[in-house]
């Protein structure tokens, strides 16, 4: 789990806009969001197929 120290003279909102960045950056809110509900095998699949198309066309 990602931690953030309140720095001095730093804001609470500050110190969380800094959180949400560490989150962000380490995937965590994406895999909660995949995680939400169930996603069958073969819809899983067609999504990284879709993924993986724009990826190569994207080049």
């Amino acid at each position: 789990m990602p931690r953030v120290e309140v720095r001095e003279d730093e804001s609470l909102e500050r110190a969380l806009r800094r959180f949400k960045r560490k989150l962000e950056r380490e995937g965590i809110l994406k895999e909660l969001k995949a995680k939400k509900h169930y996603e069958k095998p073969s819809e899983r699949k067609r999504r990284e197929m879709r993924s993986a198309r724009s990826r190569i066309a994207r080049g």
